[in-house]
């Protein structure tokens, strides 16, 4: 899942990313709210955490333009503003979640987790599709009770594909949400990943390769 950190302040954006990256998601970030603007347009974003206080914006106007465009992507405000009327006035201008600096970082993640739930349908942090399970708390990817020990990118393409049992997802929108904004949209790597994933999977046909159209995960008879 790909993730927008919204927020002016290095170290803690630092902090983040490294947190997020480690917790298996791709992450972008932008310092100022108009270059935010611009990567919410440009980008499919799963999530965005959102500072209030910007430079060259205000978190608020800038969650209310993005609801005006129709956007779905899930917004949670992150900030040191603790006043009642702040939370009450973000979660109306269609946050779906506000978060009191300073936090835990377990904390962060848990929110970030279940809101990404919503959209999947899944009502713990575990998915599974037949024999293969992830654990999306403890990073822990196991098939038919076998341990698998996965690199950040496959964990992520296997995760994807899982939220989506027997759709097809294209490569396109596998580096959308799998992939941060540096990635090369002219390179093998999605193929490469993939190709990886179904070593470590031994298991033959569990991904299925659709000519032209991208991968999907075998649903379970």
């Amino acid at each position: 899942m790909r993730l927008l950190v919204v927020e002016d302040e290095e170290d803690l954006v630092d902090a983040l990313r490294v947190g997020l990256v480690r917790a298996g998601y791709a992450v972008d970030v932008a310092y100022d709210a108009p270059s935010a603007h611009e990567k919410l347009q440009v980008n499919t974003y799963d999530l965005v955490l959102l500072d209030l206080n910007l430079p060259g914006g205000d978190g608020f106007q800038l969650c209310r333009t993005v609801r005006a465009a129709g956007k779905g992507v899930r917004i949670i405000m992150v900030t040191a503003r603790d006043r009642l009327d702040d939370r009450v006035r973000g979660l109306d201008e269609g946050a779906d979640d506000y978060l009191v600096k300073p936090f835990a970082f377990p904390e962060l993640l848990a929110r970030v987790r279940a809101l990404l739930r919503r959209d999947t349908g899944g009502g713990t942090s575990v998915l599974e599709v037949g024999g293969l399970r992830i654990d999306t708390a403890r990073l822990e990817v196991s098939l038919d009770g076998r341990s698998l020990a996965l690199t950040p990118k496959e964990y992520g393409v296997l995760h994807y594909l899982m939220t989506r049992p027997g759709h097809v997802v294209s490569t396109e929108e596998l580096l959308e949400h799998v992939w941060d904004e540096h990635a090369d949209p002219f390179t093998s790597t999605v193929r490469v990943t993939v190709g990886n994933l179904r070593r470590k999977l031994q298991e033959d046909g569990l991904i299925e390769t659709v000519i032209s159209r991208g991968y999907r995960l075998k649903e379970p008879t």
